[in-house]
């Protein structure tokens, strides 16, 4: 059986959604070749099976006239020699926006007085053509060179893209402008031109259209440059993500600090960290504790209190105390490029909706130009009058280029999903956007999802005669020397209501029992009723009536008794995240119908369901048996969305329409999932429906603008309702349109 290999290309020389189509049907057409081409991130995602190398692929899009080459594995970015992040595509992206901008200002300087006399009859001297085509020419020759280039390159391949509309167009003016001045009598001392917004009949050979050429060159690097720029703004979310990383660290060899580059960490190095560094790497704390920021990460502004055995995660800020911590993932396996990674996985996909618009591009082009012909030939035999037929087609070349349809999607997507990642919601592809729009269920794993998945000490329930404070001191005391669950809660419970705890002597565990010791003198116990009766000790009525209660509600009650008599019942139960409730709310109003689902008994699940304000509950559930309720509830007709963060959720995730997984839980559950939150905070499923949703509405009002757009300018053009210089401008302007919309995604909350 033949490996597939999956490769990622950065595409050079792209200025348009059409040589993205060209690109993607020349790879597909390889034997055993899946690729995808994203001109938002000039990026191609190459799938092969079978003999294909990349150096194949490389020099097959060579060949359709692009540049092409693999880029270095995703990792954390090394420090460069000033401390900064190096970032050579950065600056490659810099030169090469500076190079437009220059490109762009030289035109406008230029082209400013040439459009101003054409348009203004009042400032047309005695020879003021001249001087146009003096000013006109270096800002069709040099400022349209890239244009001219691009077609050239992709005629000589037998292609047609936007650059050939604008190169035709604005050569096509440039020529006649020519002749009318060489040949005609346009040249002539003392002509005046006047300026019209449509295409009116005059005589050809007195005619110019310098202000056309030039003005057309301007607008439409001004709309590259603005959609160069909002391109940069779209995808710095995941620069941002990479550069949030420490640069250097202070690791321990032989008990001494020496600093050295993060990227010369190793799985298994101790590091210090001070208060306000940044955590190096993903690691174990083994020394110190602390509270961390991680807010950079998951967009949650309370700080993690972090204390040795706790996992942290590299690029969170150690907020106070000194931490020691190892190292267990460095580089491209830790959290922070791993959700880089995902996010730019997501930012090269493509949605349905864009497929469409690609297969669109692609025929659009030819379409324009014998549209184009179509109507040079129409109005020449309709009006015997060559200039205004020139002026109709140039106009129709102009205002048909379709980059705003090859925006819509990926400048929305690359926004969204920078915006996710800064807010803690990861979203694993476009793909994902159209499964968020149906779902109507959203089934919630109980243990980790709704609840924190630890045991905690919930209610004290002292007898008469007993104070609170006292029942947790001698009871936490005792439980602190054992190392079960429930001991150990009730332990962290007490210490927290408490303070510090007195010692525990002559400690006992009784297996399935409870445990037995001498605290401040007092002969303590604390466990099961069987325990009691077995040691002689009743249980008063109020006393019985609360471990009545607590079991009841799904809780474990643990009695408490010293000197022979029972003192309280202790509640310790796995508690609903003080968020869960909220979250429900939220999914309700986004139109979804929660159902809980948990291995824990009726009892448990019922509790917590009422709480949290659920419901329907599915409860006694076999790890194994998950993915088929989810398949039940699809065969009911209904549309799922799953959340979870077990290995024991990964397959009903991967099952349900759109999967969720909460970030704090196993690899195996966030692997299959479309959606990672990365901080357990339920509400964030709500938050990640909203901005997908969100994002989808974008990219749906990009399209309809973009092919709207399109639909309506087309038929305006043909029928000589608009100049070509200002069918150029509002076609630069359809695309930074498209760009500044999806723009506002960044203002997401």
């Amino acid at each position: 059986m033949s490996s597939t290999l999956e490769v990622e290309l950065t595409i050079g020389g792209m200025t348009c959604a059409s040589c993205a189509a060209r690109i993607e049907k020349k790879l597909n057409r390889m034997e055993g070749v899946t690729a995808s081409v994203n001109y938002a991130t000039e990026k191609a995602k190459v799938s092969c099976t079978g003999d294909v190398q990349v150096a194949d692929l490389i020099a097959t899009v060579v060949k359709t006239g692009y540049t092409a080459e693999q880029p270095p594995p995703p990792a954390l970015p090394a420090p460069a020699a000033d401390g900064r992040a190096d970032g050579s595509d950065t600056s490659d992206g810099t030169a090469a926006a500076a190079a437009l901008r220059q490109r762009l200002l030289v035109s406008a300087v230029l082209a400013a007085p040439v459009v101003l006399l054409a348009m203004v009859p009042a400032l047309q001297f005695d020879n003021w053509q001249w001087l146009s085509l003096t000013l006109a020419a270096p800002v069709v020759v040099w400022g349209g060179l890239p244009f001219h280039r691009a077609a050239w390159t992709n005629a000589r391949h037998g292609a047609a893209t936007m650059d050939t509309l604008v190169s035709l167009g604005t050569l096509a003016a440039f020529a006649w402008s020519l002749w009318a001045l060489f040949l005609g009598h346009a040249g002539t001392p003392g002509m005046r031109h006047g300026f019209d917004v449509t295409a009116t009949r005059t005589d050809g050979a007195g005619t110019i259209y310098l202000e056309v050429a030039a003005g057309v060159v301007v607008f439409i690097l001004l709309g590259r440059h603005l959609e160069a720029r909002s391109k940069r703004k779209a995808g710095a979310a995941i620069r941002a993500l990479l550069e949030l990383g420490a640069k250097d660290v202070a690791v321990l060899r032989d008990g001494t600090e020496v600093r050295i580059p993060v990227t010369a960490l190793a799985v298994g190095d101790r590091f210090v960290v001070r208060p306000g560094e940044k955590i190096a790497t993903d690691g174990t704390v083994v020394e110190g504790s602390s509270a961390v920021d991680v807010s950079l990460l998951t967009g949650e502004s309370v700080p993690a209190e972090v204390t040795a055995g706790d996992p942290v995660t590299g690029a969170t800020v150690n907020a106070s105390g000194r931490l020691v911590v190892e190292a267990t993932r460095v580089g491209a396996d830790t959290q922070l490029a791993r959700m880089a990674r995902l996010v730019e996985e997501a930012q090269n996909g493509k949605a349905e909706v864009q497929r469409l618009a690609d297969r669109i591009s692609a025929v659009f082009v030819p379409v324009v130009l014998l549209i184009a012909l179509g109507t040079w030939v129409g109005w020449l035999l309709a009006t015997d009058d060559p200039a205004a037929a020139f002026t109709a087609a140039v106009a129709v070349l102009i205002i048909a280029c379709p980059c705003a349809l090859g925006l819509a999607t990926p400048t929305a997507l690359l926004v969204g999903t920078g915006r996710g990642a800064q807010l803690g919601i990861l979203i694993k592809g476009p793909e994902v956007l159209e499964s968020t729009r149906t779902v109507d269920t959203v089934v919630l794993d109980k243990t980790g999802t709704v609840t924190t998945g630890r045991m905690t000490l919930l209610a004290a329930h002292p007898a008469d005669g007993v104070t609170e404070q006292e029942l947790l001191r001698l009871a936490g005391a005792l439980e602190h020397a054992s190392e079960h669950p429930v001991a150990r809660a009730i332990a962290a419970g007490a210490a927290a209501r408490t303070g510090t705890l007195p010692a525990t002597e002559d400690f006992t565990s009784l297996p399935g029992l409870g445990v037995a010791g001498r605290v401040e003198g007092h002969a303590v116990l604390a466990g099961q009723e069987r325990l009691f009766a077995e040691r002689g000790v009743s249980l008063p009525p109020e006393l019985l009536t609360a471990r009545q209660a607590a079991e009841a509600a799904g809780a474990t009650a643990v009695l408490v008794a010293w000197d022979g008599i029972a003192r309280g019942v202790l509640t310790v139960a796995d508690a609903v995240k003080e968020t869960s409730a909220e979250a429900v709310v939220r999914l309700r109003a986004l139109g979804l119908t929660p159902v809980l689902l948990t291995g824990d008994n009726q009892a448990v699940a019922d509790s917590v369901a009422r709480s949290v304000g659920i419901d329907e509950v599915i409860a006694e559930v076999l790890p194994r048996d998950k993915a088929a309720v989810v398949e039940r509830l699809q065969k009911e007709g209904r549309t799922v969305a799953m959340v979870g963060d077990g290995v024991n959720d990964a397959a009903a995730l991967a099952r349900a329409d759109l999967g969720l997984a909460m970030g704090t839980g196993t690899d195996a559950a966030i692997e299959a999932a479309d959606l990672t939150l990365v901080r357990g905070d339920l509400r964030v499923a709500a938050d990640a429906i909203r901005l997908s949703r969100r994002t989808l509405a974008t990219i749906k009002g990009n399209l309809f603008w973009a092919f709207g757009y399109n639909v309506a300018a087309l038929p305006l053009a043909a029928a000589g309702l608009l100049n070509p210089m200002i069918a150029g401008a509002a076609m630069a302007f359809s695309s930074v349109f498209v760009v500044t919309n999806s723009l506002r995604l960044r203002s997401f909350r």
